[in-house]
């Protein structure tokens, strides 16, 4: 029996033949900055993010898990970032009792994204995000901003055939 998460919102613009562009609305994430998104530190990230909504919080308050895991490069440094579910405002999220877990509202933005399922090892991902950038190319869009790694499901229990990945790249909107 597969858990139902729930997932951020947004709304279909186009479809390509090799990606899709989509617009989502605002959401609040909570966020672990690391020193690389290699596996190790990305364990470590997802420990530090689990443990606040598991209860590591000012009200060890339990929060419902979402999906997906978001990963991205950001200067010098890789981010992971869960998103909070959609019944929450940034004021009625309890503060996290790690300092290094960062509660913050994302702006909706439009996104062109790529999906792919089985391992998200760094090889691989590097190929998405070339063909989605090669995709955006021919299309005519400025990418706006980092890819973002999104993993659906739980690495440990799907099978890697069975796993839902996606390759997200911001885009220039006007």
């Amino acid at each position: 029996m597969t858990e139902t998460l729930e997932e951020p919102k947004f709304e279909k613009i186009e479809e390509h033949r090799r990606f899709e562009v989509r617009h989502y609305s605002d959401t609040i994430q909570a966020r672990v900055s690391m020193s690389d998104i290699d596996r190790k530190d990305s364990s470590q990230g997802f420990r530090k993010i689990a443990g606040y909504i598991f209860g590591k919080n000012e009200h060890s308050q339990q929060i419902a898990m979402t999906a997906p895991v978001h990963l991205w490069k950001e200067e010098n440094y890789g981010m992971m970032a869960f998103t909070m579910p959609s019944e929450y405002t940034i004021s009625d999220l309890p503060l996290p009792n790690n300092s290094e877990v960062m509660i913050t509202e994302v702006k909706g933005q439009v996104m062109a994204a790529i999906k792919f399922s089985g391992f998200t090892g760094r090889k691989k991902c590097l190929r998405k995000v070339k063909k989605l950038e090669e995709g955006l190319k021919i299309a005519g869009y400025i990418a706006s901003g980092e890819p973002i790694l999104a993993v659906y499901d739980n690495p440990a229990t799907t099978l890697p055939f069975m796993r839902r990945n996606e390759i997200l790249i911001p885009l220039k909107w006007y």
